[in-house]
């Protein structure tokens, strides 16, 4: 046994260590048996160190050397020197371990898949054995990301005076938002917790109670259909400020992204940040959290159509819906491409897509263009910016805000296909003006746009609700929504409205929200705050698609672990004792 098993890591022997006697632990990364030598790749956390074994420093040693295999947990002792052949790839590429002594601290079986960055690897593969996947280079890299993550937002929050402060986890069931995961309690049989979906109401509480500058990173659950990028359980950066503005919070956000990007990835961020309406923005890019990083905005071509001959557009204008259309710069599509974009955009929704190309005397090359005036060309001038007949136009017709999300979407495909979009690049932009309430068509009723404790703007009571703006911001970066917050309602009488605006009578509230509503009376100070999903900001920060690639124990789309076999069933002893019966 060795007298000790590691005072250094492998990723970090230099020349600091050159002829020095140092030990080393990992796993074998990959063995090169050259008879008499044999040489290591070493692994551990920081990277990648290659111990050599000779037999005439000892012959024991690279005995035990020719039965490695990769994957085995071994310790190490030796003397560092310099290489014969360095490798520049990585970072200890000078040096090599000539190993005098070792130890094997456990074997292992051939893994289920290799565990390098190159080998594309099963999603579920990879799930089923996380622990595994783990080890590998990029995996360990975006742990360490977000640790350092986690580490500078507390960093930056604590040199302003923001205390950190812990809010239950076993919470209270309230309407609106998603559903609540329920945890029934022993000992009051037939009642239950719930697994907050976000500390909202206990940070609004921290506001009353004095401490005005509040962050917690939360674990936060929410019981949804699953998509590709959400999670059943997620963290998120909770903040909330007592006696401040819009701006007020806005600004130290700026300040703290531009500190993150500044500390994890040495890049300035450029502050002030972009400004759009909510409104601006979906006539813009067909979303509420567009990307800004190339143009191609929509066009509202209704005004040109609106004396049309075509039956299917005038009948679309007839009954209050629009037309809209994006422009693709210096750009022809063979018949084919254009079939498939037509494929695309109803398969996105749209009942179709026009077409338009332009011929050298500016005529419309179109099946519609039979339809069209002569002049068309110079009338589409007027409404698209810098249009050349070199160009070409996508159109789509309907319903508003359904025609411009389908535009928006397909805006962002064809960005990506055409190359249009800077990776290298972050852009940021605040979406602001939200609307308060959003109708329901389907259930006749209107729901809370962000959550029902957020503030209207000025002038509510003479509007009709679905005319009333809310003072609530959302932060955009890459098309991907990071963070969303507002201005809460610190007045009892106003929260009582805004509970009747969703169907909330005075009786239920006081039963869901009765604690709050009791709270307000009490000298309650205005108040606002926002929310970052950690996840999703680690996930741009390390410049990968997926969410669960930031997570160390994610559960799949379906909302399963793999790995544990959860959720699973338990014995009826357990039912038992919580006064539960399944239903089948």
């Amino acid at each position: 046994m060795l007298k000790e098993t590691q005072t250094v890591y492998c990723g970090q022997v230099d020349e600091n260590h050159l002829n020095k006697e140092i030990y080393l632990s990992g796993w074998v990364n990959r063995r090169r048996d050259l008879g008499q030598l044999i040489f290591i790749d070493l692994r551990d956390r920081t990277g990648i160190a290659q111990i050599i074994f000779d037999p005439k420093d000892n012959s024991q040693a690279t005995k035990i050397a020719h039965t490695l295999r990769p994957e085995f947990v071994i310790s190490v002792k030796g003397k560092v020197v310099k290489r014969k052949d360095p490798n520049d790839k990585i970072k200890t590429g000078q040096f090599e371990l000539q190993v005098q002594d070792i130890e094997i601290l456990n074997k292992s079986e051939t893994p289920p898949f290799p565990l390098d960055d190159e080998t594309k690897v099963d999603e579920e593969l990879r799930l089923k054995y996380r622990y595994l996947d783990l080890r590998r280079s990029k995996m360990q890299k975006l742990m360490k990301l977000r640790n350092n993550t986690i580490f500078a937002i507390r960093q930056y929050l604590n040199n302003r005076d923001f205390y950190e402060i812990e809010t239950p986890i076993l919470a209270k069931s309230t309407p609106e938002g998603a559903r609540d995961f329920l945890v029934p309690s022993r000992i009051t049989p037939g009642t239950f917790y719930a697994l907050p979906q976000s500390p909202q109401t206990y940070k609004q509480l921290l506001m009353c109670a004095g401490i005005d500058k509040y962050f917690q990173i939360a674990r936060c659950f929410r019981d949804e259909d699953f998509r590709s990028n959400r999670q059943p359980e997620f963290t998120q950066l909770d903040m909330e400020m007592s006696f401040v503005t819009e701006r007020d919070i806005q600004t130290t956000c700026e300040g703290l992204i531009k500190d993150v990007w500044k500390t994890i990835l040495n890049k300035e961020i450029k502050t002030p940040f972009a400004r759009l309406t909510y409104d601006e923005a979906f006539s813009k890019y067909g979303s509420d959290k567009p990307e800004l990083r190339f143009g191609m905005r929509i066009n509202d071509l209704t005004k040109i159509f609106e004396k049309t001959d075509l039956k299917f557009l005038k009948t679309v204008i007839d009954n209050g819906g629009k037309i809209g259309a994006i422009k693709i710069d210096n750009k022809s599509f063979s018949r084919s491409e254009i079939d498939n974009w037509t494929k695309t955009a109803k398969d996105l929704g749209a009942s179709g897509l026009v077409a338009l190309k332009f011929k050298e005397n500016n005529s419309v090359d179109s099946n519609i263009a039979k339809f069209l005036p002569e002049d068309f060309f110079e009338q589409l001038k007027k409404e698209i910016k810098n249009l050349t007949n070199k160009d070409i136009i996508f159109i789509v017709a309907g319903e508003y805000e359904k025609s411009w999300d389908v535009l928006g979407r397909l805006r962002i495909d064809l960005g990506k296909q055409l190359n249009l979009i800077n990776e290298k690049e972050f852009n940021f932009a605040w979406i602001t003006d939200f609307p308060l309430l959003e109708w329901s068509q389907e259930d006749k009723r209107f729901y809370a746009k962000h959550h029902p404790f957020t503030s209207p703007q000025e002038g509510w009571q003479d509007m009709a609700p679905k005319e009333i703006k809310a003072r609530a911001y959302d932060l955009v970066c890459n098309g991907e929504e990071l963070g969303g917050g507002s201005i809460r309602i610190h007045d009892p009488e106003i929260q009582l409205e805004m509970f009747k605006f969703l169907g909330i009578d005075k009786k239920e509230a006081e039963d869901k929200f009765g604690f709050l509503l009791e709270a307000q009376k009490f000298g309650f100070p205005p108040h606002g705050g926002i929310a970052f999903g950690i996840d999703r900001l680690i996930m741009i920060l390390g410049k990968t698609n997926s969410i669960a690639d930031v997570i160390a124990f994610p559960k799949t789309t379906k909302g399963k672990c793999l790995m544990m076999e959860s959720p699973a069933q338990v014995d009826k002893k357990q039912l038992d004792d919580l006064k539960i019966k399944t239903i089948k």
